[in-house]
């Protein structure tokens, strides 16, 4: 027989998974890993769930257990000098070119993979805290308070971390805009 908690735990944290796991794999860049990282998610949230105040965001509580267990682990790799794969999933690319088209109200074309391996690279060069933030708001879709809560600071700070992360990616994909005929020289952001 399931206790109350163990049914609230069902209810509220199993239902995230997929979220979880699509953030897992933008994070490892390895399904593998990215399975590794929500089992031990789950298992830390299963253990502390009596503490987690009912009626707060249990959504926004998993992520940030994700983001914790990802930095400690990338933290234990690094003294153990294990060199990681910084490359940002293609799927990833694709999906912000995607939501960047379907804003723009244009379809998605054969043309744009070459776009897509743009985005992917001025991804991977941006700083961490600032790729986690643009993951977060702009694939994951998490808003920017629960993006506070899981990265650990203050919401103000998300969105001068997310205003600068853009501007990078805006600098960083310039050349491309210009070479493609996407952009006038002189619209350049200085």
């Amino acid at each position: 027989m399931q206790t109350s908690l163990e049914v609230a735990f069902r209810e509220q944290a199993l239902s995230l998974l997929d979220a979880l796991y699509g953030t897992a794999v933008r994070l490892t860049h390895s399904p593998a890993e990215a399975e590794d990282l929500v089992q031990e998610t789950v298992m830390r949230a299963y253990a502390s769930f009596e503490h987690f105040e009912q009626g707060t965001n249990c959504r926004a509580w998993l992520f940030r257990i994700l983001m914790n267990t990802f930095i400690n682990g990338y933290r234990r790799r690094r003294r153990e000098r294990v060199l990681l794969d910084t490359s940002v999933d293609p799927l990833l690319a694709e999906k912000l070119l995607s939501a960047a088209q379907r804003r723009a109200g244009r379809p998605i074309d054969m043309a744009d993979s070459a776009m897509a391996d743009e985005v992917d690279r001025a991804l991977r060069e941006l700083p961490p805290e600032y790729r986690a933030v643009v993951l977060l708001v702009d694939v994951s879709e998490l808003s920017y308070k629960e993006v506070a809560q899981v990265v650990g600071c203050p919401l103000g700070t998300v969105m001068s971390r997310l205003h600068r992360a853009r501007r990078m990616l805006s600098k960083r994909l310039q050349g491309y805009a210009v070479r493609e005929g996407y952009l006038r020289p002189a619209l350049l952001v200085a």
